[in-house]
């Protein structure tokens, strides 16, 4: 009796020792299930909408609702028909291009400061930097809306792309300041060693080391400007941007061309999106 006791006494602790050894890789499963389930929730919260719009997009129905009558492509030719709509998209591309251009070229040269130059204040001008893109677009445009009245500035397309240059700069700056922490130094030595000049150091040598993170970022504000809203909401004179737009006919309900050319944007957005993550990833790797 006294051994068949010990015996089960051990099969006890055996079992229970078992346990204990499995119940953190349980535990550790259902952690990762858990937040599967979440993020799969969050994902269809975020882009079911986007699904729906791009669905009734190519509903042979001018009325928005369920269900659907069949497949046409009619309102993409709608909007690409509507005159007033084309030179709206013509605008975003022209604020959205410039913008980007004056991004790239000021925050590449405020990276180059950051990385090179001791200067007093250097933190505080870094932080002050990420201040514009950290601030709601509603108090940018507002304040740059007072800065181009007391000068005297006419509201233009071209005072909206100064406000999405100082909105956007901040990812130029803060993805090819980290780009050049990462850089090695040693070749741009290497090449004032050989002869080069300064200025074909950079160009030979620094910026294609840095290219990818400049594209990526370039391609990212690109996108973000021909988007953007209270910025622009604030700072545009008689012109129109598409998203300007677009909100200007949502007054009026929605309309087929409205899901039709949101579908377009999406799948370009996206587009650009993926390429520019491409291509800052590319660089981190480097």
């Amino acid at each position: 009796m006294s051994g068949a006791t010990k015996t089960e006494t051990g099969l006890s602790g055996t079992g229970t020792a078992a346990w204990r050894n499995l119940w953190p890789k349980l535990q550790e499963r259902l952690s990762a299930q858990l937040l599967g389930l979440v993020a799969a929730g969050a994902m269809v919260f975020l882009y079911l909408p986007i699904v729906v719009l791009m669905v009734f997009s190519f509903n042979d129905n001018r009325s928005l609702t369920w269900p659907l009558r069949g497949f046409t492509l009619r309102w993409y030719e709608s909007f690409l028909n509507n005159a007033d709509m084309l030179a709206a998209i013509k605008n975003s591309l022209y604020v959205a291009s410039m913008a980007t251009c004056i991004t790239v070229v000021v925050g590449t040269t405020a990276a180059m400061v950051l990385d090179r130059i001791a200067f007093p204040g250097k933190t505080v001008f870094r932080r002050l930097v990420l201040l514009p893109l950290a601030l709601p677009g509603i108090i940018t445009g507002i304040s740059m809306l007072n800065l181009f009245r007391v000068i005297g500035f006419n509201l233009s397309l071209e005072t909206v792309i100064l406000g999405h240059a100082t909105a956007l700069i901040a990812i130029v700056v803060t993805q090819v300041y980290a780009r050049l922490q990462r850089f090695n130094r040693r070749l741009e030595e290497a090449s004032s060693d050989l002869g080069a000049r300064p200025w074909q150091t950079f160009f030979l040598v620094t910026l294609p080391n840095i290219r990818s993170a400049i594209i990526g970022s370039a391609l990212l504000s690109f996108t973000l400007s021909f988007d953007e809203i209270p910025v622009t909401f604030f700072l545009t004179g008689r012109d129109n941007t598409l998203p300007m737009f677009i909100y200007s006919t949502l007054r009026r309900g929605i309309t087929p061309e409205i899901n039709a050319v949101g579908t377009v944007i999406v799948v370009l957005s996206l587009g650009l999106i993926v390429l520019s993550v491409y291509l800052l990833h590319d660089s981190e790797k480097d």
